[in-house]
């Protein structure tokens, strides 16, 4: 595990704006405090620096885990990267139903598991409260 300082922390969640930036899942509301992933993992090479962390619920940080790349017939195809890509241009929402664009995004999906039965009745719920994207 690596160490990331208060500043960067902050600037972290300041950047996502509290949101988990793979699912979009709002930190309010929830008990757990969302983690501080390593987009590149550190195993890969990569640091702790502004450029490789991202806000990620506790679902997608540990499904996630030391990924960024998963196998997609016969082919490596990476994980969403949410300090390169655009959000929008991998996935859609329909209702509460994540969709993807891309072929990243649907890997991302699968991976992440982000449309499992308990996350889509979260989303119904945060929905309600007004929380949901």
């Amino acid at each position: 595990m690596s160490y990331v300082s208060p500043f960067l922390r902050r600037l972290v969640f300041e950047r996502a704006g509290s949101r988990c930036e793979y699912c979009h899942l709002a930190q309010s509301g929830q008990e757990a405090t969302f983690h501080i992933d390593h987009v590149v993992p550190i195993a890969s090479g990569g640091l702790t620096s502004a450029e490789n962390l991202a806000l990620a619920c506790v679902s997608c940080s540990l499904k996630k885990g030391a990924k960024e790349f998963s196998m997609r017939s016969g082919r490596r195809v990476r994980l969403f990267n949410p300090r390169l890509d655009d959000w929008n241009e991998h996935f859609e929402w329909h209702g509460t139903l994540l969709e993807a664009r891309t072929l990243i995004g649907q890997v991302t999906i699968d991976v992440l598991d982000q449309n499992r039965r308990l996350i889509l009745a979260i989303r119904e719920e945060e929905k309600r409260f007004g929380r949901f994207p």
